[in-house]
């Protein structure tokens, strides 16, 4: 491979890449705590796009056990959609780099 060639091949991988990350606000991963009664949806820009809360938990004295539920299910979803985010960033540059034993590229994604 020449060095023309090798940077050809650098422009196609940064144009894959930006078009992947690009594509990372359409995937989306929802967590749940206490049996569903709090739901978080996030996308793979890990940003909180919604927050789903049981009517019956809005009540003064269950807000700590609801501050709770929220953050558990925030945390669920953001470990979620982390597996999905690298799969879709896998999928997106497959077969441009070569398979180098140690290489990880996961600071990249």
């Amino acid at each position: 491979m020449n060095m023309m060639d090798m940077f050809g091949k650098m422009k196609e991988v940064q144009s894959r890449m930006k078009d992947a990350q690009e594509g990372l606000r359409n995937i989306t991963e929802t967590g749940d705590a206490g049996a569903g009664l709090v739901k978080v949806t996030v996308n793979g820009l890990k940003n909180v796009l919604s927050i789903e809360i049981d009517p019956d938990l809005i009540k003064p004295d269950d807000r700590e056990m609801l501050q709770d539920l929220i953050v558990a299910a925030t945390n669920k979803a953001m470990g979620n959609i982390e597996t999905k985010t690298r799969e879709h960033l896998r999928q997106a540059t497959e077969g441009l780099l070569p398979n180098i034993p140690g290489l990880n590229l996961d600071g990249l994604m």
